[in-house]
């Protein structure tokens, strides 16, 4: 893998950086696209993924510091500039961009339901591609593995980017991929058979809480933190059920709305 592109100087460019762009611009394309069917203004859905793009990297970083801070990471660690060229957490990234999005929904006056359903594809896509940039930079590390698809990141950039351990690794972040292209998948299907409007979105927050404490079975990068001192309750698996409940939430809510319009 390649987890720093060129150097400017002293200053590294990252692979990460370079796929979550592409992966930004990928998925605005799906969301505008969609958009358009449910006859949402093109440039509204880029006003607010520029906004989703910003707040998804305040929150991405703003939970890795929580959950840095919380774990005893000195505050000299946390604000050296190695350590803030780190992604962050991702699920802070999608629950600042969940913040920031019902701000702007409202600011620009869109549809709810149906901009939530134009752009919980994009995100999964998104997600995916993102994962792609992960498994480059050697960040996001799998446990140990004897399986014929093990990896092993024998470039010593990953150690010094993300502390990639040494030895054959799960490429947990190409399962991760995995999951979210099938969820990617699942929402596209799911669209040309929805009920009522919002039935994507919470169909996404559900599948994506699955998919992540699934996939926490074969992390290993510590640094994403445990809750409560509980092995098992690492923060992505904490999220995960976060999002499965608020998903089950939406379904309940959109779902009552329509029945409501229905009977009126």
């Amino acid at each position: 893998m390649h987890p720093i592109l060129f150097r400017i100087g002293n200053f590294p460019v990252g692979t990460y950086g370079l796929i979550l762009m592409i992966g930004f611009l990928v998925s605005l394309s799906l969301a505008q696209r969609l958009g358009r069917r449910d006859g949402i203004p093109g440039e509204s859905l880029s006003d607010l993924a520029i906004t989703l793009l910003l707040a998804g990297i305040l929150g991405a970083k703003v939970l890795m510091i929580i959950v840095d801070v919380a774990g005893g990471k000195p505050l000299s660690e946390i604000f050296d500039m190695g350590y803030m060229r780190a992604g962050g957490a991702i699920h802070g990234g999608v629950i600042g961009g969940v913040l920031a999005f019902f701000w702007r929904v409202k600011k620009l006056k869109l549809p709810l339901a149906k901009t939530l359903d134009a752009l919980t594809p994009a995100v999964a896509l998104g997600q995916g591609i993102g994962r792609i940039g992960c498994f480059m930079a050697g960040c996001c590390y799998g446990s140990a593995c004897d399986l014929p698809w093990k990896v092993h990141f024998t470039n010593p950039d990953a150690r010094w980017v993300s502390g990639t351990p040494e030895g054959w690794l799960h490429p947990v972040q190409l399962y991760t991929m995995a999951a979210n292209f099938a969820i990617l998948g699942l929402l596209l299907f799911a669209r040309g058979r929805q009920r009522f409007a919002g039935q994507v979105a919470a169909l996404y927050f559900m599948l994506e809480g699955v998919g992540r404490m699934v996939t926490e079975i074969w992390r290993d990068d510590a640094d994403r933190g445990f809750l409560l001192n509980i092995k098992w309750l690492s923060t992505g698996r904490a999220t995960g059920i976060i999002f499965v409940l608020f998903g089950i939430i939406l379904w309940y809510v959109f779902a009552r709305t329509r029945r409501e319009e229905v009977t009126a």
